[in-house]
């Protein structure tokens, strides 16, 4: 089995990409198991660790790219996890380079699926940006995508697209919308979001840290490791199972930054979570405050999806990375 990551150097689809590799077997198809033979991770730098594997490659470039898109889909590519994305406050900042690379690049890399000979399996990560503006206090399957930012439209777009390629054979594609990933290692980036993950990286790493928004912040969350094993769940599916309907929200769980705070007192202590404090950014605010905070995924629940117990899990899966 060959298989596509973009945004392959990110520390997702880093994740991403050990998790496909200690896998025994993979499903899709009508072929069970039938092992991973190729890793290929496209990016727009090599990442700074490379994976020690026989099977795993690496390529470098623009997503919009199309002869580089070509090159590394050849000589076919039995799944495609697109990842590749300017995030959430960047793609705010900067309006034409999120929609080069959030829209052009998807459409990139859907149209050199279209030119495999066989369509490949193509997972799209989507994000809970999807949904914005006046929404009823519980997000269930069918609300309506209604972004507020440029991210959240960029990433409906990219669903839509997906969804259509899937309707014309041209892929067999399918989106999961994201939560929030909590804890995310490495340096802080431009996500909207990425204070969630700072407020326990930073000081656990003896470090302080912002919270740019109120304490009684609700955010609809999972940790990497559920984050990878949806995205591994979504390309195993049949596509029967996902019948007309080719996007799907993630389950997760609902946490406030208080809650989240006093979880890591109890867990780390309080001189730990005093290293937090909160300095409010009115334009992260806005961005955040518009996405919604609790949902019900009884479709994705019923598909096989999972989510974390709870914010103490999640905390302790980062803590235990750090003593690796």
């Amino acid at each position: 089995m060959r298989v596509v990551i973009t945004g392959g150097g990110g520390f997702l689809g880093q994740m991403l990409a050990r998790a496909l590799i200690a896998r025994v077997g993979l499903s899709i198809g009508s072929h069970a198991n039938p092992g991973l033979t190729e890793l290929v991770l496209l990016d727009q730098s090599r990442p700074s660790s490379r994976i020690d594997d026989d099977r795993v490659s690496y390529a470098t470039g623009d997503v919009c790219d199309s002869a580089l898109l070509d090159r590394v889909l050849a000589p076919g590519a039995d799944a495609v996890f697109h990842l590749a994305a300017v995030v959430s406050a960047g793609a705010e900042a900067d309006f034409d380079l999120g929609m080069r690379v959030n829209v052009d690049g998807t459409r990139a890399v859907l149209e050199a699926c279209r030119r495999q000979t066989q369509p490949p399996r193509l997972v799209f990560t989507s994000s809970v940006a999807a949904f914005g503006g006046e929404l009823p206090e519980v997000v269930n399957d069918s609300t309506a995508a209604t972004p507020q930012s440029s991210y959240g439209t960029q990433k409906v777009i990219g669903e839509l697209l997906a969804a259509d390629y899937t309707r014309k054979g041209f892929v067999d594609g399918r989106s999961v919308r994201l939560p929030t990933i909590v804890v995310r290692p490495g340096k802080p980036n431009r996500a909207a979001s990425g204070f969630m993950s700072g407020i326990f990286r930073e000081p656990l790493n003896g470090q302080s840290a912002v919270c740019p928004v109120p304490p009684d912040t609700e955010m609809w969350i999972l940790s990497p490791e559920r984050a990878v094993d949806a995205l591994i769940h979504a390309m195993e599916l049949p596509a029967a199972a996902w019948g007309w309907n080719r996007t799907l929200n993630a389950p997760g769980i609902t946490v406030s930054v208080a809650d989240a705070l006093d979880a890591l007192e109890r867990i780390a202590g309080r001189d730990t979570a005093a290293r937090v404090r909160v300095e409010r950014d009115p334009e992260i605010e806005r961005i955040v405050l518009g996405w919604p905070a609790k949902f019900v995924t009884e479709r994705a629940e019923r598909l096989g999806f999972g989510a974390d117990s709870g914010i103490e899990e999640i905390i302790r899966a980062h803590m235990r990375t750090l003593d690796r």
